[in-house]
């Protein structure tokens, strides 16, 4: 049999350009693949020579929905480097901002992105409203909106929009492939979650307009945060904390938690009861090797494990009774190769650390590609083939994101880690290895969501009990101006994003940025493969899966999915002409 090569380009439902290139075996089964990102910008570059102080606001659009994690990052690298102090109403805004940005994050990955990858839109319309209101009040007793009548007024609006031959936002799914696996009443039940968070995902993100005065892009500090806080009036609701913008704040929350452990939690295992297959896909590096930066410090400007609540390690080769710390600092353990991406280095095989990083663009077509450098079919994987870096920690690929902290939770005897997902593991009946996989990932974001609910709404009121006890500052300005500053100083921000471990890394000369580098979560995550030939975490996590149809590959797109990719700010469908540019190419 021939061989067979599938592309999707660009792979949907995601942020930024991302492409894929699979190779079928005889069995069905992918044998080989390749993940390419096709976009650069280049902020690295514009934030040369700038303000300290304003970086934030620049690295800040690098992403229109992971809303503020880099501008954290950013700032916490910033103060870092100047070593600026911030105090504790300052940590505890930033941890409802990250938190806020958890919870949204996570259940429109799931929902808005993935949930389509599983759930069939247009078998709802094939489903009895009674059996699915029967099976929401069985799962999820508290939840208010399980009666019939509700989940029959969604039946006919999905049935509306496929009558007109409008899908709208459920346009380009693959309905009716052989690898959809839910009854119609648990599809017409996904289907109106999916509308719901919908509408709870723009009330979630208030908070940030509240406490960073807009929403996707709230605005940061270095310092503090800039946000006046005046318990005592309580007439600029929206524009500062205040007892009135603190009550609604809790009550955003706690509605967070409803959802969450009614909606989310449940919906994640409607979906691994009808795919237990999908615990044995989409490995990857997930067990093997894995990392977290770590995150969520309850004590201001302390980030040791008594006080950070997402936990710090990394696990090498599979040994999760050994958890060895990570030093983003240290220039020997993080460090970002070019072999295979379209970069250059004075020492093209030898990795730099991050303070040292150099972002100098080197487009080519690998030798043995099908096309031209404008328009190829076919990437060969010998030479340069991916915008994207390749960071490596002392030396190993790494696996990072929600899976990757949950499993270094269970290896550090982290308490709300480990408990729910070892009683989830036992609730389906499976071992922990089963986690290792596509849907181990989703489990993993959902327990990590419905936990960080809980801590929103402790965050809240630790704010709320801090002020009232009369501490009403919002930032540190000792160090403000830059003649107080070192001629010569580099920070890291480490963070734990939704997505994984970032850091943005700065070097500060005179008073300006002589250097500014990033390595995001999908940067260690959609990494090309080493100069070795060792398959990046996306390549890797491919192989093995079967497709049902390669034509219709619902199956790649399943795995990319559930590691949330965000190569950058949106992935287009359409030119402005209405031409369709997302291809799937068999040959």
């Amino acid at each position: 049999m021939s061989e067979r090569r599938i592309v999707v380009d660009p792979v949907t439902r995601i942020e930024g350009h991302l492409r894929v290139q699979a190779v079928l075996g005889d069995d069905g089964k992918i044998v080989d693949s390749m993940s390419t990102g096709t976009m650069w910008r280049g902020l690295e570059v514009i934030l040369k020579g700038r303000d300290p102080r304003d970086a934030w606001a620049f690295v800040e659009r690098i992403c229109g929905v992971c809303t503020g994690i880099h501008a954290l990052s950013a700032v916490r690298a910033v103060e870092d480097a100047i070593g600026i102090k911030i105090p504790k109403n300052a940590n505890l805004i930033r941890n409802i901002l990250n938190a806020t940005l958890y919870i949204q994050d996570h259940i429109v990955h799931f929902y808005q992105l993935s949930a389509l990858d599983w759930v069939d839109v247009v078998s709802a319309l094939d489903a009895d409203p009674r059996e699915t209101a029967a099976i929401q009040q069985k799962i999820a007793p508290p939840h208010p909106l399980a009666a019939v009548g509700y989940f029959r007024d969604v039946q006919n609006r999905v049935k509306k929009l496929v009558e007109s031959g409008q899908l709208s936002i459920f346009n380009k799914g693959y309905w009716g492939h052989p690898a959809m696996k839910l009854p119609p009443a648990v599809n017409l039940l996904a289907v109106a979650h999916y509308l719901e968070v919908l509408d709870f995902q723009r009330e979630v993100v208030r908070i940030h307009t509240i406490l960073g005065g807009k929403n996707p892009h709230p605005n940061y500090l270095v310092g503090g945060v800039a946000c006046p806080i005046n318990v005592h009036d309580t007439g600029a609701q929206g524009t500062m904390v205040n007892e009135v913008t603190l009550n609604y704040m809790r009550q955003v929350a706690k509605h967070a938690v409803d959802i969450v452990s009614n909606v989310y939690i449940p919906d994640i295992k409607a979906i691994a009861s009808f795919y237990p297959d999908w615990f044995k896909y989409g490995k990857g590096l997930a067990g093997i090797n894995m990392m977290s930066y770590g995150d969520f410090p309850e004590i201001a400007n302390d980030y040791s494990d008594k006080s950070i609540q997402i936990p710090r390690g990394a696990i090498i080769n599979g040994n999760l009774n050994e958890v060895f710390d990570v030093d983003t600092r240290d220039p020997e353990q993080v460090q970002e190769f070019v072999d295979h991406s379209w970069y250059k280095y004075p020492e093209a095989d030898k990795g730099l650390h991050p303070w040292d990083g150099i972002t100098d663009q080197h487009y080519e077509l690998p030798p043995g590609s099908d096309g031209t450098e404008t328009k190829f079919n076919w990437l060969a994987p010998d030479g340069k083939y991916s915008w994207i870096k390749s960071p490596r920690w002392r030396g190993h690929m790494m696996e990072v994101g929600p899976l990757a902290r949950m499993v270094i939770g269970i290896a550090k005897n982290v308490p709300h880690y480990k408990e729910p997902a070892l009683e989830l593991l036992k609730e389906l009946n499976l071992p922990l290895e089963a986690a290792f996989s596509t849907l181990g990932r989703h489990a993993a974001r959902a327990l990590e969501c419905e936990w960080i609910t809980h801590k929103l709404v402790q965050y809240i009121d630790d704010l709320t009990a801090n002020i009232k006890a009369g501490d009403e500052t919002a930032a540190n300005m000792e160090f403000w101006e830059p003649k107080t500053w070192p001629k010569e100083c580099r920070g890291v921000g480490p963070c734990e994003a939704p997505r994984g471990a970032l850091a943005h890394s700065c070097v500060i000369k005179n008073g300006r940025l002589e250097n500014w580098q990033a390595v995001v979560p999908t940067t260690w995550n959609a990494s090309p493969r080493s100069s070795e030939g060792q398959k990046g975490t996306y390549e890797l996590s491919l192989i093995g899966t079967p497709l049902a149809d390669p034509k219709r590959p619902l199956e790649i797109i399943r795995t990319i999915h559930s590691f949330d990719p965000c190569l950058a700010c949106a992935t287009h469908l359409y030119s402005p002409e209405g031409e369709e540019l997302t291809s799937v190419q068999v040959c």
